[in-house]
């Protein structure tokens, strides 16, 4: 298992991108509008470690704000398979996007953490 990213929603995300860039050092990946409403901004140390800001403008179920890890695993199946039987429940997905399936769970903390398997786009 690897921990590939760290999800941040924000409203300020101008502000969020010149942070992790001026302050942190982190540099933009990739930056995308995946409907309307919704930018992302990925930012990445050289070992290739993101940080994901999300401006989501619509309203979005209270499970998706705030901070999320994500964890790329080997099988998404089996990792379903595994969380379901301790009784954890999964309150977002598996969602299917170009290059990655996805779903969320929450720690103990109540942290937001997202399991995916990612795929080799042509």
């Amino acid at each position: 298992m690897n921990c590939c990213w760290c999800t941040i929603t924000t409203d300020q995300l101008e502000e969020s991108v010149a942070f992790y860039e001026e302050v942190i050092g982190l540099s933009v990946a990739r930056r995308f509008s995946p409907s309307p409403d919704t930018e992302i901004a990925f930012l990445k140390d050289d070992r290739g470690f993101e940080v994901e800001l999300l401006k989501n403008g619509r309203p979005t179920n209270d499970d998706l704000n705030g901070i999320s890890l994500g964890f790329e695993v080997d099988s998404l199946a089996d990792t379903l398979a595994l969380v379901k039987s301790k009784n954890i429940p999964v309150f977002g997905g598996p969602t299917k996007v170009p290059g990655c399936t996805f779903f969320f769970v929450k720690d103990p903390n109540g942290v937001s953490i997202i399991k995916s398997k990612f795929y080799r786009l042509p």
